[in-house]
């Protein structure tokens, strides 16, 4: 149990927080919808209790995922957070297809709802809320890729960087990143229908929600998809090619495979050197590369083999300069 509680330890920060946070929310939307009966309101309660659901998942995921390989799993168990991020989607999917529809009966059977008052301050105050999440997800990306920034990078410059963040944190952001929107659209919806009497806008507001959950099932699908099935991380290969080239005793590289294992990275090389150095040259060699590709971001577990350098050089992959990144000391 203790080591359980441990893995627990390793887990990703941010879902754990997203998830307390929307699950505060959703209970707090499910009192108001009570006594309210605001769709946009209900559209807001689903998706928060969505939310909650895949960052609890999530978090668990990604705990699990650092788990040490073991004889009956020898490769580890990196790619357990694909599989529950896929299976966290799932959710959402049931969720949006819900939010959707109940978003569609009101426009067609529009019906006023009451306690506008108590609507627009749970809905603000959950802005708030999704913001300051949003907002820590986009640090923690940021901290993940090793790039500083001003007070407001997390909310611009993190838009960049997401592609490469783990997928843990990518799907915190993102959830949050349409819940923080979504929250918004609600809350102008609620103000329409009241000023206005178009009440149909919180039906409209209740279905641009679900259809924005939709993209978000998508779009974490298809990347853990990807992740599952063992993507390579190209401009990571690119890095590690540029400086396994520098060192002096490479001629070339035959093989190079950089893997990605949910939030790591696995690598697999084969260079070629010169035929005439002793065992013990190589040995060191071997070392030396292991080190230097061990200290770059992510990566956790380095295959290196060698081949006699047949004078001919092939591999100029790792030549593009715009692809690079800088070297991780």
């Amino acid at each position: 149990m203790s080591g359980f509680f441990k893995l627990l330890k390793g887990g990703n920060k941010s879902s754990f927080l997203a998830a307390i946070v929307n699950t505060i929310i959703a209970i707090v939307k499910g009192v108001a919808f009570f006594f309210t009966g605001n769709v946009a309101m209900f559209a807001e309660m689903m998706h928060s209790i969505g939310d909650a659901a895949n960052q609890y998942f999530v978090f668990f995921g990604s705990a699990l995922s650092k788990k040490a390989p073991t004889p009956r799993f020898p490769n580890g168990f990196g790619r357990l957070i694909n599989l529950v991020c896929l299976g966290a989607v799932i959710i959402v999917g049931i969720l949006s297809y819900e939010t959707i529809k109940e978003g569609w009966h009101h426009i067609q059977h529009p019906a006023a709802s009451t306690g506008v008052a108590i609507s627009l301050a749970v809905l603000g105050f959950s802005i708030l809320l999704e913001l300051f999440v949003l907002y820590k997800a986009g640090k923690e990306i940021l901290h993940e890729v090793g790039v500083k920034g001003g007070f407001l990078a997390p909310l611009s410059t993190s838009f960049i960087h997401l592609k490469r963040a783990k997928p843990a944190t990518k799907l915190v952001f993102m959830e949050d990143l349409v819940a923080t929107t979504g929250g918004v659209l609600a809350f102008v919806a609620v103000l329409i229908s009241y000023f206005t009497g178009f009440l149909q806008a919180e039906g409209i507001a209740s279905v641009l929600i679900g259809l924005m959950m939709f993209y978000v099932v998508g779009k974490v699908f298809l990347d853990n998809a990807r992740g599952a099935l063992g993507e390579t991380d190209e401009q990571m290969l690119v890095h590690i090619a540029h400086i396994v080239s520098e060192n002096k005793d490479v001629k070339d590289i035959k093989v190079l495979e950089v893997i990605k294992e949910g939030e790591f990275l696995h690598v697999d090389l084969v260079a070629e050197i010169d035929p005439t150095l002793t065992f013990a040259q190589v040995d060191d060699i071997h070392d030396v590369l292991k080190e230097l590709i061990l200290n770059q971001q992510s990566v956790t577990d380095v295959t290196i083999a060698f081949d006699e350098d047949d004078g001919i050089r092939k591999w100029t992959h790792h030549k593009d300069p715009h692809t690079a990144l800088k070297t991780h000391d």
